[in-house]
């Protein structure tokens, strides 16, 4: 008998494998978000995928969370603040412009990889998005073609939020940086992300890294000095979520969350802040006289 197919084959299945927990949870009778798609995209390879990864059901409630907390900001930014643009970067199987009440002259650009963009395409040509959605295909690697998007984007909009759900996690710290300073326009305001600390990253490694490095899927951002890596490069922390306690609000906790918030509480405050800060969906803002 030969030896098993990989798990992940490469960085496009990662977004199958998160399209399952949104499925599951817009199949729960008390579901916080409904993605009618999600199961439809993620298909026989996605459930492949849930059904191999090592620790795959209790790692839901992360990424849930995450999805709720993205939804909260990036809607907020749109009906508060005024942004005209969306910019989702390494979107993966998002449907948010199908599934969010967004106004119809918003602009939601989405790039991403060619394969998986083209699958979702596809999958969803029947579909009417809410807004005005484009489908870039494109490497973000390649930083002259991401310049040339950014400054093509920049110029014809406002205000803009950049969206990176699920991204940095996957880059080097150098890539980071040099993401983070092509995204130096005045009309990008905000940055949405998620970002985990080097103790989280590395419980995560633990579970996770053999299995993602088989499609050469590794985890490894996580900067030990948080979000202040984000405001040397003109990025600066406005809200913080932590993924702990959106947990709690939205009663997505963890297996024995108790005995962690137990834990916490006999800890140094310090120490409680560390924890608190392990792992967060936040919300950054472009500082005042920084620019590509």
């Amino acid at each position: 008998m030969g030896a098993a197919s990989p798990v992940i084959r490469n960085i496009s299945d990662t977004a199958r494998w998160v399209a399952i927990y949104r499925a599951m949870e817009t199949e729960r009778p008390d579901s916080h978000f409904h993605d009618p798609y999600a199961r439809m995209l993620a298909g026989e390879r996605g459930e492949e995928i849930f059904r191999r990864m090592p620790g795959a059901r209790l790692s839901a409630w992360p990424l849930v969370v995450r999805t709720c907390v993205f939804d909260e900001l990036i809607l907020r930014s749109v009906e508060r603040e005024g942004a005209d643009t969306v910019l989702n970067l390494a979107a993966g199987l998002d449907t948010r412009p199908y599934r969010l009440p967004l106004p119809a002259e918003l602009r939601w650009i989405e790039v991403d990889l060619p394969e998986i963009l083209a699958y979702k395409d596809e999958k969803l040509a029947s579909e009417r998005p809410r807004c005005l959605r484009e489908s870039v295909m494109m490497d973000l690697a390649d930083v002259a073609a991401r310049r040339r998007l950014f400054e093509r984007v920049a110029a014809s909009s406002r205000k803009a939020v950049i969206v990176t759900e699920g991204f940095l996690a996957y880059l080097k710290e150098a890539d980071v940086a040099s993401l983070a300073g092509d995204l130096n326009h005045p009309s990008f305001r905000w940055w949405i992300i998620d970002l985990a600390s080097p103790l989280l990253l590395r419980r995560m490694q633990k579970i996770y890294g053999k299995t993602l490095a088989q499609g050469d899927a590794r985890m490894q951002f996580a900067p030990a000095e948080g979000t202040e890596f984000f405001r040397k490069l003109g990025w600066a922390e406005v809200e913080f979520r932590s993924v702990w306690e959106e947990a709690r609000r939205l009663r997505r906790e963890m297996p024995c969350a108790w005995l962690w918030r137990l834990v916490a509480r006999l800890s140094p405050a310090s120490r409680r802040e560390a924890f608190r800060r392990m792992g967060a969906t936040v919300l950054l803002a472009r500082l005042p006289g920084k620019q590509a």
